[in-house]
């Protein structure tokens, strides 16, 4: 997960908000050992944050337990949302200085100006 990395006065720069003006699908073979591993770096509020700001339809549960981590609808659900939705154009938001960082060719251009950093 990125976060922003101003160092001026930044007391909270994550989860960045999402902006999109262009989402690519792709398909993806199913690996559920993959993402049971990914599972456990991920942090979950700040996914639930992303799937929200994409407007995506996968609807993730609040909070997950042991047994909800290994619930196999639960698990192609997080796959889609992890590895099936590319942000190719947009931006992302520091939830504190509103600073956008652009998103082009699917890449986040997260350098920072002389004037940011201390």
């Amino acid at each position: 997960m990125l976060t922003s990395n101003i160092l001026k006065g930044v007391a909270k720069g994550f989860p960045l908000k999402i902006n999109f003006t262009k989402v690519e699908n792709a398909s993806v073979d199913y690996n559920r050992d993959f993402i049971i591993r990914v599972m456990q770096r991920i942090e979950y509020d700040a996914l639930r944050g992303a799937v929200t700001d994409l407007g995506l339809h996968e609807s993730l549960p609040e909070t997950i337990s042991d047994s909800t981590q290994q619930n196999e609808e639960f698990l192609k659900k997080m796959h889609k949302v992890l590895l099936e939705y590319e942000v190719e154009e947009g931006e992302l938001v520091c939830p504190e200085t509103g600073r956008k960082f652009p998103i082009s060719k699917g890449i986040p251009n997260m350098l920072l100006q002389e004037t940011e950093v201390s």
